[in-house]
Parts: structure tokens; sequence; C-alpha cells
């Protein structure tokens, strides 16, 4: 009797810990589903984002974010506690991509104007122009005022417009204000100065034209329409227009 009670005991505790691992293996087979679905969520509500942002500018409401994410606006919020939060991790992320591109036409094209216009249709048609940062775009005027971009002699407008601190995306409808990354604008505006500087030097590019206005030229030139075809075909007319219009010509 004494050894089938050993038995017993043995056979109980090796389905006591048969269950046991089953257990734990089936806690990690159910959780690991939902930090693939978290992960899932938040590239649906970062892609959406860009969308929204991109059509509707960064006034845009949460809400829209999350209907076009398909997903609750609490799970938008839970990811992102305000929409300050939101969209300076949209603005960072595309002053990086626009960033990138401009450093990929200066190590990769040796002709000044070469390079200066493939970052133009490279961004272009990337579409980041319509998510860059409207305070960028003011890149020559300090939040006192005092420094006036046009005022400034040409040779000293590049310098003065790479100045980058105290950036700030400001929403005047919705109230959104949120601080960008100073050190990403930094890099932006000093690799496109760079690009503004060689095809400035090669007599390439009329002597007024600042960083500022080839930051407008990709803002400009990106336009937001239904169809892709269109928007496509739109961005490129308008595109060789305003590349025509920052050319030098001869005297």
């Amino acid at each position: 009797m004494h050894v089938q009670d050993t038995h017993w005991q043995a056979a109980a505790v090796s389905a006591s810990a048969s269950a046991e691992s089953n257990g734990r293996s089936g806690s990690t087979a159910r959780s690991a589903p939902l930090r693939v679905d978290a992960q899932r969520n938040l590239e649906h509500v970062l892609r959406a984002a860009r969308e929204v942002f991109g059509e509707l500018g960064y006034g845009a409401p949460m809400e829209d974010v999350a209907r076009r994410a398909r997903v609750g606006v609490g799970t938008v919020y839970r990811r992102f506690p305000s929409k300050d939060v939101l969209v300076r991790r949209i603005a960072e992320e595309e002053t990086s991509r626009l960033t990138d591109q401009a450093r990929t036409a200066l190590g990769q094209e040796e002709e000044p104007w070469s390079a200066l216009s493939r970052f133009l249709r490279t961004s272009v048609a990337s579409g980041a122009g319509r998510l860059l940062p409207p305070q960028v775009l003011r890149v020559g005027v300090e939040e006192s005022g005092v420094l006036d971009d046009a005022a400034l002699p040409s040779e000293e407008r590049v310098p003065q417009q790479r100045v980058a601190t105290g950036i700030r995306l400001v929403d005047g409808g919705a109230g959104t204000e949120a601080e960008l990354d100073d050190t990403g604008a930094a890099e932006l505006l000093e690799v496109v100065g760079q690009l503004v500087d060689r095809a400035r030097a090669a007599g390439e590019l009329r002597g007024d034209v600042t960083v500022a206005d080839v930051l407008l030229v990709i803002a400009t030139a990106a336009p937001s329409l239904p169809d892709a075809t269109q928007q496509a075909a739109a961005s490129s007319r308008l595109l060789d227009i305003l590349l025509e219009g920052l050319r030098s010509r001869p005297l």
C-alpha cells in the first residue's frame, strides 16, 4: 500500500508540474499576440497620423487619426498622452527623412544643381513636404522678431537662416503647440544649406534664394489630391515650374 501511495504521489506531482508548465506556456502564448497587436496598433496610428496630418494639417483632431487607424481614440491616447506628443513624433520623423534625402543628394550628385534638384524631387515625391514642420519655413526669423531674413545682405542669409533655436509647432486653430527637436531641425537646415551654398557658388542658383525658400518649394509642390496619379502629375509639373524660378539667369 505504501508503494502504491508513493506511485500516486509521484503521478500527482508530475501532473501538477505538467499543468504548471502548460499554464506558463499558455500564458506566454496568450500574451505574445497582445504585444504583436500593440505594435501593430502603433504602426496603424502613426501611418494614419501621417495621412490625416498630411491631408488636413497638424490641426486635425485625434479622433480623425483614430478613425483612420480603425482604433478607438483611447488607444491613440494610450500611446500618445497628448496631441502635442503625436505631432512632435510625426514632425521629427519627417524632418529626419528630409535630412537623409538631402544627405543622399549631397553625397551622390557631383553637379551642384543636380544635387539640389534631386533633393527637391525626392522630397516632393515622398510627400514629406505636406508634413514639414511649419516653423521650419520661418527659420530666418527668431521668436523675438528681431532677425529679418529679407533685410540681410545676400551673402549673410544662408548662415543666419540655419539658426534653429526655439523652433516650435504652433497650430492657431486647435491650440496645439509642440517643441520640435532642435538638433534634428538644425541638421536639416545645415545639410540643405550646403546644397544651397554649392548651387549658388556654381552660379546655378539665384543669389536671393534661401534655405527657407527651398523648404517652401517642398511644401508647396506636394499637394494632397484624392487621385494618386493626378497628385503625382500635379506635383511634377508644379516642381518643374518652381525649379525654373530658382535657377539663375545670365545677364
